[in-house]
């Protein structure tokens, strides 16, 4: 039962380049989502009982025939407000098959369909009918395989091969009064109709959505670069992770992906590459992002209590003047790096000092820094841990770096959090998450636990 499920870790993570297969797609991936086993058993688990909430008192379409019948004639009939009651499913298994597709058995399913049979027959068989209520009882084994594959730039499932046999269906007429052949007639018709019903949901699950993250002007486009990859042990898919700005879109072309770079040890894993980021860095400093101001308390506070070295005098007399503003903003694109001790980001810096006093001159100056950020989650939000590579610096060069930096990321982080709060995160059970950064790329790594509210109104909408 976790196909479903899959849909939202396949989605959640430029002009559109077609699939190709997976080795000739990893130096045009800047994004990788990884699945263990573990993680796909714990959701066939636990979704079951999700999964017979999201089912109960779903409404389907009416469905009308028509069939000629021996001494009767014409008869026409229909099935309206269908809705499943009581479902349960007594076990659910499923196996990762490398190289082909997920086999899922779901086995003694039990389910009350409820619903209206309005049919008309003989010579009054025009504009004249009745309409009768039923009640089903039925008991059913699920087989579904469903094939990944990329389509149109989604991850995608083909379940067209699928099995359903029914082990009991009865029929129950309002009153049971009906002619014999009436009711064998009706148990035919809607032996076939839960069967198009139940095939009909599987194949809602179809087609797994993509997903493109908008931040006011800024987008991030992960559709899948290549088929979703299956082995016995994991399923993975690659995305693009291409940004996208003023109608300009970022370009991956030499990604350092390979498969050996993530275990299997966690449940979850998203590699991430600097590329990604770097595109992203880019279209944050063309759009302004990287710019701060410090001012009144915060800034003559923060230069009185956290340096070292004296205030020059010059100083003193901006700090006393009115209305002092200091301004930090990046002067051209900072690029990103990443090594096993955290990423670096290299950025030339623009300070300007100014005043609203006439007789007091302003400064500015720029200067070169490296910024090692280490990030970590916890407690649903994002951390970022920075270490700023400096030799000889003096005073202004230290307040950059003792004030200007802490501030830069203590509005980073919020924002960040919120971002990554607006895709959903905050709504999973995030459990020993760790960031590990190696040459060219970060890893994300963690267990999860799944939200049984999330899960019903995910799957209700699915289903829908």
């Amino acid at each position: 039962m976790m196909l479903p499920v899959l849909l939202l870790f396949l989605g959640l993570v430029g002009t559109s380049r077609s699939c190709q297969d997976p080795v000739s797609a990893y130096r045009f991936t800047g994004a990788v989502c990884r699945l263990t086993y573990p993680a796909a058993a714990v959701l066939n688990e636990k979704t079951t009982k999700v999964i017979e909430a999201a089912f109960q008192h779903t409404k389907y379409p009416s469905v009308d025939r028509e069939k000629s019948i021996l001494f009767v004639g014409r008869v026409k009939y229909g099935l309206a407000n269908l809705e499943i009651h009581n479902l349960s499913i007594g076990r659910s298994e499923f196996e990762l098959k490398a190289g082909e597709g997920i086999e899922m058995d779901i086995s003694n399913v039990s389910a009350v369909f409820r619903g209206t049979i309005k049919y008309g027959y003989g010579s009054w068989l025009v504009n004249v009918g009745h309409s009768i209520d039923f009640e089903i009882e039925s008991q059913i084994d699920l087989g579904i395989n469903p094939k990944l594959y990329c389509g149109k730039g989604k991850v995608a499932a083909d379940t067209s091969d699928c099995y359903l046999n029914f082990h009991k269906l009865h029929l129950l007429l309002q009153g049971d009064r009906e002619p014999g052949w009436l009711k064998r007639l009706f148990t035919d018709f809607i032996t076939f109709t839960v069967k198009l019903v139940i095939k009909s949901q599987v194949s809602n699950m179809k087609e797994f959505t993509d997903f493109e993250s908008d931040d006011g002007g800024i987008s991030v486009n992960v559709g899948v670069t290549s088929s979703p990859v299956i082995t016995s042990n994991y399923i993975e898919s690659y995305h693009k992770g291409l940004t996208q700005y003023n109608n300009i879109t970022a370009v991956i072309n030499a990604s350092v992906f390979h498969p050996g770079q993530l275990s299997e040890d966690r449940m979850l894993y998203f590699w991430l590459s600097d590329e990604l980021f770097n595109g992203l860095i880019k279209a944050a400093h063309l759009d302004g992002r990287f710019t701060l101001n410090i001012s009144g308390l915060e800034l003559t506070v923060g230069v009185q209590t956290n340096l070292s070295s004296p205030v020059p005098e010059f100083l003193s007399q901006f700090l006393l003047s009115a209305e002092p503003v200091l301004k930090v903003w990046s002067v051209s694109v900072p690029h990103l790096w990443t090594t096993p001790l955290g990423s670096s980001v290299r950025a030339v810096v623009g300070v300007e000092l100014t005043s609203r006093a006439e007789d007091i001159r302003g400064l500015y100056f720029e200067t070169e820094m490296v910024v090692v950020v280490v990030a970590s989650y916890a407690e649903k939000k994002l951390a970022l841990n920075t270490r700023v590579i400096e030799g000889h610096i003096g005073y202004l060069k230290e307040a950059l770096v003792k004030i200007g930096v802490p501030k830069v990321t203590s509005e980073l982080e919020p924002g960040l959090t919120a971002l990554l709060d607006k895709q959903g995160v905050n709504l999973f059970d995030i459990i020993r998450p760790q960031v590990v950064s190696q040459d060219g790329f970060v890893i994300i790594q963690t267990d999860f636990g799944f939200p049984h509210h999330l899960l019903v109104e995910f799957l209700r909408k699915t289903l829908k």
